[in-house]
């Protein structure tokens, strides 16, 4: 290593065999860089492969990353919700997004398939009509595909699940 006449080491060169750059650095000292956010993985259907998380945050990941004519979809869903049901919680579990109200449980969500969207009401034998979808002891769903979601009928599908007990803690 050369020593400058000022008493300090000279800059590598790379033709000395180093690779030390003698320009100021633009990065603060300490201060780390956050890691570019990954786009999610679209799992088979497209439905995105979203790490689970309480609140709208991983929500709208969620939604942002619904391919296609879904994206809207599940926006209009989200806001369906969001604009019938003061306070409702939000959360993403096994790559779809549920929506609850606090002390009384989950009462809807959806999931992205290839060709719709599936939405599930896990009290959906109790509402009136019951979603066609469904064999099972309490939740009914019903497919949406782009151009068939009767915001009526969903509204007030949301509005009485949202009055039942749901499932789960929410």
């Amino acid at each position: 290593m050369s020593v400058k006449k000022s008493g300090k080491p000279a800059a590598k060169t790379a033709a000395a065999g180093g690779a030390r750059s003698t320009a100021p650095s633009t990065r603060k000292a300490g201060k780390k860089t956050a890691p570019a956010p990954r786009k999610p993985t679209l799992l088979s259907g497209g439905n995105p492969q979203i790490p689970k998380g309480d609140g709208n945050r991983p929500v709208q990941a969620y939604l942002a990353a619904i391919p296609g004519w879904k994206r809207d979809v599940g926006r209009r869903l989200d806001a369906l919700i969001v604009r019938h049901v003061p306070g409702v919680r939000k959360a993403v579990k096994w790559n779809s997004p549920f929506y609850g109200l606090e002390g009384r449980g989950w009462f809807v969500g959806f999931h992205v398939f290839n060709g719709f969207i599936k939405v599930t009401f896990f009290q959906g034998t109790s509402l009136s009509p019951a979603p066609s979808g469904g064999t099972g002891k309490e939740a009914r769903w019903i497919d949406i595909h782009e151009d068939d979601l009767d915001e009526a009928q969903m509204t007030a599908w949301i509005r009485q699940a949202a009055a039942l007990p749901g499932w789960g803690r929410s």
